[in-house]
């Protein structure tokens, strides 16, 4: 990292149980995780099913406390959620009674510092700048998949967060809507423009190719208790567009992949056991 650039978030030998009101017994999920995220950066989060990694973003964003160690956003220990982080999950978890605009509206509505004027006009610059142009006044049940995921991306960028908080965001759409979405994700996280422009991002994905594809560096955990393996460098150049079929690319993918190919099986049988 360059000399100026500063971590926006700090992850300091942070250890996660869950306790099960039912059993009342706690569950090991995370151990000693320790990594930073800086200003400008996009870090993604790869792992075997239930290795803990949507536990960890929902700790990150405040709705999940850890067992020990602590998780720092700009210095500043997280106790809670916050105006400075913003979470896209998986599933839109939009409002099925409010239009697109409206959707994208919700955060400033609760923010109340701009003229309602205005909160219209901004959601509606971002409903355009998401590719919405025309769907403003439609309602969730009226788009598709990838809509809805661009109208929640447009939620997000509306409070101007400063760490994006991206738990599986394009998860639930076709390939072909992923590749797609991937790279309009790029666009508007800003990959053509200089480093100093861009959020800090943290993302969990299930796909390697996709974690490499839009990454600096992935993160890979082992299987719950997730423990970090390696931190993984990856070294493609901006824009990304030029690597999709890379054979850089399909390095770093094989790579990872070596790394949690055994047990990301284990984990499958005990799924399904």
């Amino acid at each position: 990292m360059g000399a100026m650039r500063r971590a926006k978030l700090e992850v300091r030998g942070v250890s996660l149980d869950l306790y099960n009101e039912r059993t009342r017994k706690s569950l090991p999920v995370l151990r000693d995780l320790d990594f930073e995220v800086f200003d400008g950066e996009l870090v993604s989060i790869v792992g075997p099913s239930g290795c803990g990694k949507s536990t960890f973003l929902n700790a990150v964003d405040g709705l999940t406390r850890v067992t020990s160690g602590e998780i720092l956003v700009d210095g500043r220990a997280v106790r809670g959620p916050g105006p400075d982080r913003a979470m896209v999950f998986q599933h839109d978890s939009l409002f099925p009674w409010r239009t697109v605009r409206e959707n994208v509206m919700y955060g400033l509505d609760l923010q109340g510092r701009l003229a309602k004027s205005e909160r219209r006009e901004r959601a509606l610059a971002l409903v355009e700048l998401v590719g919405l142009t025309g769907f403003a006044d439609h309602y969730p049940h009226e788009l598709s998949g990838g809509m809805r995921q661009r109208c929640a991306l447009a939620r997000l960028l509306a409070n101007e967060p400063e760490l994006w908080l991206l738990d599986e965001p394009l998860a639930a759409v076709d390939l072909q809507t992923r590749n797609i979405l991937q790279d309009e994700l790029l666009r508007l996280w800003g990959d053509e423009r200089d480093a100093g422009t861009r959020r800090a991002v943290l993302l969990v994905t299930h796909g390697i190719d996709e974690a490499v594809y839009l990454s600096d560096r992935v993160i890979v955990l082992g299987r719950r208790p997730g423990r970090i393996k390696e931190i993984v460098p990856i070294e493609l150049s901006r824009p990304r567009r030029a690597h999709r079929n890379s054979a850089a690319l399909g390095r770093h993918v094989e790579h990872i992949w070596n790394l949690i190919r055994d047990e990301a099986a284990r984990a499958i049988v005990e799924e399904t056991a």
